[in-house]
């Protein structure tokens, strides 16, 4: 689709590449390259991406054969969605959500997270969901501003415990299509 990656819903296969793209990633969060928010042995772990798999939500990126990107995209509202006075009112099944996009460090700078978000959006509108959400942690700058320069609204910061972090302070964003 972009620059030669190829999206696609992800298989059993994939999935030692996808951990080992959460393990860079927290490699990269302990060493202050990143900042996620996200912990080792908490979230996102190989559970996060079995239980995906499971559902059959997980999706990636692809570059010459090699996995670079992963994310979970499904109609599944985080508790705190409920109390966000969204600006775009939608029930469930109208909604698309993405969950922990994940781009391998080392593949980082090539566009990918946009072009990522670009395939969710189009997987969105195909299935005729017409407003899309996603969260990340207000630590999180690079995320927050990529999705701004995609179009979307941050919403609310909600204070929560994520996925086991505590004192995590969620960016709830959105977009009409």
């Amino acid at each position: 689709m972009d620059k030669g990656m190829l999206f696609r819903k992800a298989e059993k296969g994939d999935l030692d590449a996808i951990c080992r793209i959460y393990e860079r990633t927290h490699d990269a969060e302990e060493e202050g390259l990143s900042t996620t928010g996200w912990l080792r042995d908490v979230y996102p772990v190989r559970e996060t991406a079995e239980a995906s798999l499971e559902r059959g939500d997980m999706h990636v990126a692809e570059l010459d054969g090699r996995v670079i990107a992963a994310g979970i995209i499904n109609q599944i509202q985080v508790d705190v969605y409920y109390d966000c006075d969204w600006v775009y009112k939608a029930d469930d099944e109208e909604v698309s959500v993405l969950h922990t996009l994940v781009v391998d460090p080392g593949a980082r700078g090539m566009g990918t997270g946009p072009a990522f978000v670009k395939y969710w959006e189009k997987l969105a509108s195909e299935q005729g969901l017409g407003v899309l959400r996603i969260d990340t942690n207000a630590r999180n700058e690079r995320a927050r501003k990529m999705y701004a320069d995609l179009g979307y609204t941050e919403t609310d910061i909600v204070p929560t415990v994520f996925n086991g972090i505590p004192g995590v302070d969620l960016v709830l964003m959105e977009k009409k299509l």
